[in-house]
């Protein structure tokens, strides 16, 4: 692109006065090598570990170009990190050098120096004081400005000539390109190893299937370090379009929409669900005959687009139906809404539409599933979101709907060179339309688990297939559902990664807890099921006069409720170490403790997938009204 189209903004970023200023291809390339330069001054070599400490900015790609332009290996995170993830994850990684953010980050990482005996040298992207400079020094530790390094590898580079771009020419596809450091709150984080040749593989068919013109804007509002974000501005530099920073924060993001008009946004669901939201909140604000139109048009929208689809074929399909008989079903009341549709998108969608920008092609979501009613609303309204699945150790684009044919309902075709199976109890390959795990295989996988090859070997088989853990199936023509998850690991709709056991360990500390389990897979939140101590909280109602006639009736009882809601609150707090995602906001107390065969294996473990399945009516009571 630097060649194509040099003078093109690749990057628009807010200066001091918050007004988006551009970098030009030929200027982000120019301050790559130069980084790069840089660094080799500084040492690096091809290889070493590279620390990148970093929310997403436009200094975070300049960066992240310069050291892997010389054949260094990113090992990312970002600035909402634990100290304890930080820990272990440099240290793992022995990095010598790390990049941060801010001096924020710098005094976190500076005091966890005993811990990181390989660290001497920290670049920050702003600047710092020089007490915090002497006190990193005092412990071993060099800080240099990222600009700093920048001019001076000018430099180096004048009097190096060609040395930067000869590293550049000599990187593989097979060479390491990243350890990004999956959840681990349940054990030791696991270092996933993507090469170049991991994320190049997905680029030919992500260029069909989200594309961009040069000159075109991409709003940018997730954390570069997930797989996704970054595989995102990977598709979008190498089609010449543009990089726009912002913030998921309603009021900076609908700010910034107005101002960059943008073409395309990648966001996790739980953006798109606040912009749900909000459109619904202010609606319901403004009230009157301007509410009910939008009650009534929302209506029509939904029918006559789901009636479309089926007629046309752009919904799931898990068997082969009778198109002409879809037809003689629909096609009258389909022609009587489609007036009325078009009526309600001039008068109320037309309004959508603007608060995103008069050029908006396309929203991207993924890192989690995208609630069917939030998809089905866009799809109404006119505003194009195509819905993605992958994981970190796929680099991570399995599949995602095509922006000009995307099928409801999926997460699209896997991409070209990208297998899924679908497999069955029993290890079998099961046919299309049949519900079993996701395995993958082609040049999307990882190398494996950093300094982990057990761990690898049972991730991925003798034929390359690796098994996502992921339930979902196949339609008749090839698009991938998924269904769910047999991992422990939770996603929310926001994109946070939570393990739940910990949180589960924690509130069996108590001893009116027996067994809980925490839910909230795709959700905003997490909440739990929880079955009491049965005698314990017996005695605690006897004692304190809750009156009752059967237990089941007792765990209905406003302060057995109450006294559970606090006892739940003081375990799992940020006071005891818990972020503010994983926080119970709800739960259900079960009269009936879990039993092996039913909700538990023969080893007393959760069988998380039944018991999903067995409680669904009241996991989804807790977020129903929320």
């Amino acid at each position: 692109m630097t060649v194509q189209y040099p003078k093109i903004p690749a990057q628009y970023s807010k200066n001091e006065k918050k007004v988006f200023q551009p970098v030009s291809y030929k200027e982000l390339y120019e301050i790559a090598l130069n980084f790069g330069g840089g660094l080799l001054n500084m040492g690096v070599v091809r290889g070493d570990h590279i620390g990148l400490i970093s929310d997403n900015r436009m200094e975070w790609e300049q960066a992240d170009m310069g050291l892997l332009a010389i054949g260094a290996i990113d090992v990312p995170r970002g600035c909402d990190a634990t100290e304890n993830d930080l820990r272990f994850i440099l240290a793992t990684a022995e990095c010598k050098l790390v990049i941060a953010e801010n001096p924020r980050q710098i005094e976190r990482i500076v005091g966890l120096k005993s811990n990181l005996p390989d660290l001497n040298k920290m670049i920050c992207f702003e600047s710092y004081s020089d007490e915090l400079k002497e006190k990193a020094a005092g412990l071993g530790v060099t800080l240099y400005t990222f600009q700093q390094i920048v001019t001076e590898g000018a430099a180096w580079r004048e009097n190096n000539a060609g040395v930067v771009e000869a590293e550049l020419d000599k990187g593989q596809e097979n060479d390491l390109a990243t350890l990004i450091f999956t959840s681990g709150t349940t054990g030791e984080p696991k270092g996933v190893m993507l090469t170049h040749g991991n994320f190049i593989a997905q680029l030919p068919d992500l260029q069909n299937r989200i594309y961009v013109h040069p000159g075109e804007r991409i709003i940018c509002v997730l954390p570069v370090w997930h797989a996704f974000q970054r595989a995102c501005e990977y598709v979008i530099l190498s089609q010449g379009g543009a990089l726009c920073y912002s913030k998921p924060i309603g009021s900076i993001l609908l700010k910034d929409l107005e101002a960059l008009n943008p073409h395309i946004m990648p966001a996790v669901p739980r953006v798109y669900e606040a912009l749900y939201d909000g459109i619904n909140k202010a609606m319901r604000k403004t009230g009157g005959i301007v509410y009910n139109l939008f009650r009534f048009f929302t209506a029509v929208a939904l029918l006559q687009c789901r009636m479309s689809r089926r007629m046309f074929r752009k919904t799931a399909r898990f068997k082969n139906d009778h198109i002409i008989l879809t037809w003689i079903v629909f096609f009258i009341p389909w022609l009587l809404l489609t007036p009325l549709k078009a009526l309600g998108s001039k008068l109320v969608f037309s309004k959508v539409r603007a608060k995103l920008g008069t050029n908006f092609r396309a929203g991207v979501s993924g890192g989690g599933a995208l609630p069917p009613a939030i998809d089905e609303f866009f799809w109404a309204a006119g505003v194009n979101v195509v819905e993605g699945y992958g994981l970190t150790e796929t680099s991570p684009v399995v599949a995602v709907r095509p922006v000009d044919a995307p099928i409801f309902g999926t997460v699209g075709k896997p991409l070209d060179g990208v297998e899924v199976r679908i497999i069955g109890e029993s290890g079998e390959v099961l046919p299309n339309g049949k519900k079993g795990v996701v395995q993958v295989r082609g040049p999307i996988v990882m190398q494996g688990y950093y300094n982990k090859p057990e761990l690898t070997k049972k991730a991925i088989d003798e034929d390359g297939w690796f098994d996502t853990g992921d339930i979902g199936m196949k339609t008749v023509t090839g698009e991938v559902v998924i269904r769910g998850r047999m991992k422990d690991t939770i996603v929310l709709r926001g994109g946070e990664n939570i393990e739940p056991l910990p949180i589960e360990m924690k509130m069996s500390e108590s001893r009116f807890i027996q067994q809980s389990i925490v839910v909230g897979q795709d959700e905003r939140f997490l909440t739990a099921l929880i079955v009491p101590a049965e005698d314990e909280i017996k005695i605690w109602a006897r004692e304190n006069y809750v009156e009752y006639d059967t237990y089941e009736n007792l765990l209905k009882k406003p302060e057995i409720i109450k006294f559970y809601k606090t006892e739940v609150q003081t375990l799992i707090s940020t006071k005891t170490g818990f972020k503010p995602f994983e926080i119970i906001n709800d739960f259900t107390l079960l009269a009936k403790p879990f039993e092996v065969g039913r909700e538990l294996s023969p080893k007393q473990e959760m069988m998380r997938y039944k018991i999903f399945e067995l409680y669904e009516k009241e996991i989804k009571a807790m977020y129903s009204d929320k």
